[in-house]
């Protein structure tokens, strides 16, 4: 039983959410189909490509896509398409350019700047003196020592 279920297990294709009545006939322009939503986001479900999602914007999107290649557009140029209409959002992996450059400098800009911190507080503390090197005023030393010689 245990092996018939691993061999199950393994033998599962992933499911897409993608319903028959939305395939295309030709099985070279579902393929593509398929290739370009495999990189666009389903902006209900955030971080599912539209293939995996069951919303309704999702199948709207799907079908989109399979109408601009069937009017003969590029892989590249549906992308566009669907970017010019719904923003930037809508690429599961956004471009690396624009005003994205702040997304990506941010985080190595972060850390850069957390280490640079780090190693001028830690450079301060090797110069700063120890709680016992500091030397007493004379008024402190003489109550010291009417302390000390009560």
């Amino acid at each position: 039983m245990r092996n018939i279920l691993l061999i199950l297990v393994l033998l599962a294709q992933p499911v897409y959410a993608v319903q028959p009545d939305e395939m295309l006939d030709d099985p070279a322009l579902e393929a593509r189909a398929r290739e370009v939503s495999k990189d666009l986001r389903c902006l209900v479900c955030r971080n599912e490509s539209i293939d995996d999602s069951n919303a309704e914007l999702a199948r709207d999107m799907r079908l989109l896509v399979r109408e601009r290649i069937v009017e003969g557009d590029s892989n590249e140029e549906v992308k566009e398409f669907l970017v010019s209409r719904y923003g930037e959002y809508v690429l599961l992996k956004p471009r690396f350019g624009g005003s994205n450059w702040i997304l990506w400098g941010a985080g190595p800009g972060m850390l850069l700047f957390a280490g640079i911190g780090g190693m001028l507080y830690l450079r301060s503390r090797s110069r700063a003196k120890a709680p016992g090197e500091a030397s007493l005023s004379d008024d402190e030393a003489k109550r010291l020592e009417e302390i000390m010689n009560r």
